[in-house]
């Protein structure tokens, strides 16, 4: 079977898989290996079979899509790839967790490391070797739905070009983003429901924000290492405002790659998800796991049959700490 007379419908969605796995399944893009079509995935290549171009300034319309029942099968795969593709835009849970867990289910208990892993003493001959114990933590994680309900009647947006309806889906996926990265925050600071929570320092001395206190903070991450820094706004704004931070060789990462670095190596992202006056510090490769019970979701049905009217595009994800001790706050004095 080619690409070209596949049969295309619904049930492709309900398969336990994503609708481009699905259709690999059907066609796979091995097949293809040293033609004109190499590179494309299966949904490309029936974007290509019925001529539908979703970018550039000679895009398609939206009724491309629904002039026959089968390229109108391809339009909720669209939409969610809009969407995802604005989540990865504006995405910065990448950025923190150290892994990313997918489930079948809506149960999850994450695992409950031994927080001495890191220690490692003499074993005397005969002695016996000191057990490094791997557990489940007592609580499940919580997983939160995030996403937005798609209004639109197929009237009034038929003509609509799909590269301008893409920014409208893109920014519902950064919409994602933002809600995901506050669940991630609110897990750093308050833990996962298991009884590790950030163990938190306050600047009370002088009132202010002082390069001392950041190296402090630092050092303090002994056995781990301080490798990210997500802080709210203001922190973010007084921190830029040391000295330190106007050094030429802390400022020429952000000026060759337009990243924001500490002048011990840290990696800086704002966020106002964090809570004003707070500094989130965390060793990225050992803190938070990111539970992902499914990707971008939509109504297919809807989306369909209906022609959109009010389809819900959805994802439901969690968080978990792995090891406590990997994360740490410092917060600036009430007044300060």
């Amino acid at each position: 079977m080619t690409f070209d007379n596949i049969r295309l419908e619904k049930g492709l969605y309900a398969t336990g898989k994503s609708f481009t796995q699905a259709l690999e399944e059907i066609d796979p893009s091995e097949n293809y290996a040293g033609t004109d079509l190499e590179g494309l995935d299966a949904y490309q290549r029936q974007l290509k079979r019925f001529g539908i171009k979703v970018s550039g300034k000679n895009s398609d319309p939206i009724e491309k899509f629904f002039c026959t029942s089968d390229s109108a099968a391809l339009f909720p795969e669209y939409v969610a790839r809009a969407v995802a593709q604005g989540i990865e835009e504006a995405d910065l849970v990448s950025k923190i967790v150290a892994t990313t867990t997918t489930i079948n289910g809506l149960d999850y208990r994450a695992i409950a490391p031994d927080s001495t892993a890191g220690t490692f003493g003499t074993v005397n001959e005969g002695a016996a070797i000191p057990e490094t114990k791997i557990l489940t933590q007592n609580n499940l994680v919580t997983l939160h739905k995030r996403g937005r309900i798609l209004c639109a009647s197929y009237e009034a947006i038929r003509y609509q070009r799909l590269d301008v309806f893409t920014v409208a889906l893109k920014q519902i996926g950064a919409t994602i983003a933002r809600a995901q990265l506050s669940d991630a925050v609110n897990v750093l600071i308050n833990g996962d429901g298991n009884s590790n929570a950030a163990e938190g320092s306050t600047v009370a001395s002088s009132g202010t924000l002082t390069y001392n206190d950041l190296i402090d903070f630092w050092n303090g991450f002994t056995p781990y290492s301080l490798t990210t820094i997500i802080a709210s706004p203001d922190m973010l704004a007084k921190t830029l405002k040391l000295s330190e931070f106007r050094d030429v060789y802390t400022g020429l990462g952000l000026h060759s790659t337009g990243k924001l670095a500490t002048p011990f190596g840290a990696e800086l992202y704002k966020s106002p998800a964090v809570t004003e006056g707070t500094i989130i510090g965390l060793d990225r490769s050992c803190a938070l796991e990111m539970v992902q019970a499914c990707p971008v979701t939509t109504e297919y049905d809807k989306l369909i049959d209906r022609q959109l009217e009010r389809a819900a595009i959805t994802s439901l994800t969690g968080f978990s700490k792995i090891f406590a001790g990997a994360t740490k706050t410092l917060a600036l004095a009430a007044g300060a």
